[in-house]
């Protein structure tokens, strides 16, 4: 099936959670972990990585989530196993988030898309995590070929690292809405409700309708979700798909993420990748670690 001709990713991704859950497992594959796993640090050993991950994830969640900078810091041998495990886990049935944090102008952004985003590509995946932070509008080429190939993008919007809030809960002026002064945070997450409001109303060619979940989804960090209420931002305006990383190894609870996150749990994917990650390297305790996530998650 070619990109234009699959339903939007918002859509995929919510059948994926409510027949798989809501579990998102990492791919990150340290340095420190391939020696764990007594893996070597060259491009088998990445690509062993990956594909016991994906033998684990398979039927048992509905996304994997390479982190890109682990491979790309093995060079050409990284950069070619990455491509290795998306081609492995897409024949697996789980869909693809790389999360690159791209971010750039112009035609830069466009290579940057074509490069993630596009299914003929050696990267071609079904998401990519991007950063606003050079303007919201820059990321308007990823967005229109994010639409034409049905993927979906993760949009940094309030993240779990602390020196983020400088900028992200920053106020800046009314952003025309006659609402006054607005945080980064929220102004991103008005924007983003505002593309897949337009994509809503303008599916592509073969869907009846709208993604049930925005394809143009928002990063929301597990430890930093409970600030959107602090800050009055409504996190389910325009029901973003919500990535949430930050469960398990960096101290968010399934109860605690359901708490911060509130009426907005229903749009929320999940990534843990340590705590998955450390019950390796075989197959079979990768698996009950994600079972036993899963059933965390669920309660």
């Amino acid at each position: 099936m070619s990109g234009a001709d699959q339903q939007p990713f918002g859509v995929r991704l919510e059948a994926g959670l409510q027949h798989r859950g809501k579990l998102c497992v990492g791919l990150d594959p340290h340095p420190e972990m391939l020696t764990e796993w007594g893996l070597g640090h060259n491009q088998a050993g990445l690509e062993a990585f990956g594909a016991r991950i994906i033998e684990a994830a398979a039927s048992r969640v509905a996304v994997v989530k390479p982190q890109v900078a682990f491979y790309e810091a093995f060079g050409p041998e990284g950069l070619c196993a990455l491509a290795t495990t998306i081609r492995q886990a897409k024949e697996a049935g789980l869909l693809v988030l790389a999360d690159a944090k791209r971010g750039d102008i112009g035609s830069t952004m466009q290579a940057y898309a074509q490069a993630w985003l596009n299914p003929a590509s050696d990267f071609g995946v079904d998401a990519l995590t991007v950063s606003p932070f050079l303007g919201f509008g820059s990321l308007q080429p990823a967005i229109e070929l994010a639409r034409h190939h049905g993927a979906g993008l993760f949009v940094l919007a309030l993240t779990s690292n602390p020196e983020g809030r400088e900028v992200q809960l920053a106020y800046h002026d009314d952003d025309g809405t006659g609402a006054g002064p607005v945080t980064v945070a929220e102004d991103i997450i008005r924007q983003t409700a505002a593309v897949n409001a337009i994509h809503a109303a303008q599916p592509p060619a073969g869907t009846a309708q709208g993604a049930p979940l925005g394809s143009i989804g928002l990063v929301v960090g597990a430890t930093t979700a409970h600030l959107a209420a602090d800050y009055g931002i409504d996190l389910t305006l325009g029901r973003p798909a919500l990535l949430a990383p930050g469960y398990g190894a960096q101290g968010a609870t399934a109860e605690t993420l359901r708490r911060s996150f509130g009426p907005a749990w229903g749009q929320v994917l999940v990534n843990s990748s340590r705590q998955i990650l450390e019950h390796g390297p075989e197959p079979r305790r990768l698996a009950a670690a994600i079972d036993s996530a899963q059933e965390d998650l669920s309660r």
